[in-house]
């Protein structure tokens, strides 16, 4: 009596995991099922894209670029929403608190993977709250001068603050990018008293460089490379591994003696966490082809960007080396946490 009782309980247990695992079966199938009808109705209204930095810097400029092919192409308005302040932690806090649904984008630059090394708390996890989509474009750094400066190269930069400490200002597009991280480490290196002054992003630090507010600048290439072509700054340096067609007659911080410089400011692409991944895989579809138009390639080509487009694993693995590396330079350069 024992054994068949023993039997029947036996019995009844694999017929309760047999109905546990088809009910799971059966929820990730109407999870799947649904996240696929998610992503052929989505997007079925406008879509907020936040830019955690002003009007005019490279992330700003990129992305309108990329969001006006999307809105072309979706048959919905993709809404710009330029959250500035803080090295771009206001608006990257503000993407990480939305909902997971599609209806949310996050343009970053590489403050994302620097931050966290650079700031006590910041207000998002740079490995959970953001599905990485795809680095659209990188950007060199150039360093540059007021015309007005008797300075056409980084050693004269660093002469002249040495002799001249009203002249160590350097602008950069605000605390937690990479230039900012650039300047300090070229101060490390070179044992100069560089002071930065950190705007709040790309287009003001430029004005202020233009207006002769402050003497130099250090910032990825795009917005200022009109600028340089025009004359009204002058290029001394980029931090490519090679030359920029753009600036060609420009040498890398390697040639003049700067190794381990090498420096970019990337426009990278992200979702809140949760975002379904059929709707995540479509927009990633998307950067590939958007970024791909031969007018989308010559407008970044021409502000001296390198469209990259590489795959979500890709882009993962570059937040995780950049943010280790970044991490090393702010404990090296005794930079002291915002």
């Amino acid at each position: 009596m024992k054994i068949k009782a023993e039997g029947k309980r036996q019995k009844a247990r694999g017929d309760w995991f047999k109905v546990i695992l088809y009910r799971s079966a059966f929820i990730l199938c109407c999870a799947i099922t649904a996240s696929a009808a998610m992503a052929q109705q989505y997007p079925s209204r406008p879509i907020r894209a936040i830019v955690p930095f002003p009007p005019g810097g490279p992330t700003d400029v990129i992305a309108r670029f990329f969001t006006q092919k999307l809105s072309e192409a979706w048959g919905q308005q993709v809404v710009i929403d330029n959250r500035s302040g803080a090295g771009g932690n206001i608006g990257m806090g503000i993407a990480a608190q939305a909902a997971g649904d599609g209806y949310t984008m996050l343009f970053v630059s590489s403050s994302l993977m620097v931050n966290p090394g650079l700031y006590k708390k910041v207000p998002y996890d740079v490995y959970r709250s953001f599905i990485p989509i795809s680095v659209l474009a990188g950007s060199t750094h150039v360093w540059f001068a007021h015309p007005s400066l008797p300075v056409k190269s980084v050693s004269d930069l660093i002469n002249l603050a040495k002799r001249d400490p009203t002249k160590s200002s350097v602008a950069t597009p605000g605390i937690g990018t990479v230039p900012h991280l650039s300047v300090h480490l070229l101060a490390y290196d070179s044992k100069t008293n560089l002071v930065t002054v950190p705007y709040a992003g790309g287009g003001p630090s430029i004005a202020a460089v233009l207006g002769n507010q402050v003497p130099f600048g250090c910032q990825a290439i795009p917005p200022v490379t009109a600028h340089i072509q025009a004359g009204r700054v002058r290029a001394l340096a980029i931090t490519s591994d090679k030359r920029s067609p753009i600036v060609p007659d420009v040498p890398t911080m390697a040639e003049l003696g700067f190794k381990g410089h090498e420096a970019e400011t990337i426009t990278g692409l992200l979702v809140p966490s949760g975002t379904p991944p059929a709707i995540a895989k479509r927009l990633h579809g998307e950067v590939v082809r958007i970024m791909a138009l031969p007018d989308i390639k010559q407008r970044v080509s021409d502000l001296g960007a390198d469209i990259s487009a590489n795959t979500p694993q890709q882009f993962a693995a570059q937040i995780k080396r950049e943010a280790t590396r970044w991490a090393k330079v702010i404990k090296d350069a005794n930079i002291p946490a915002n």
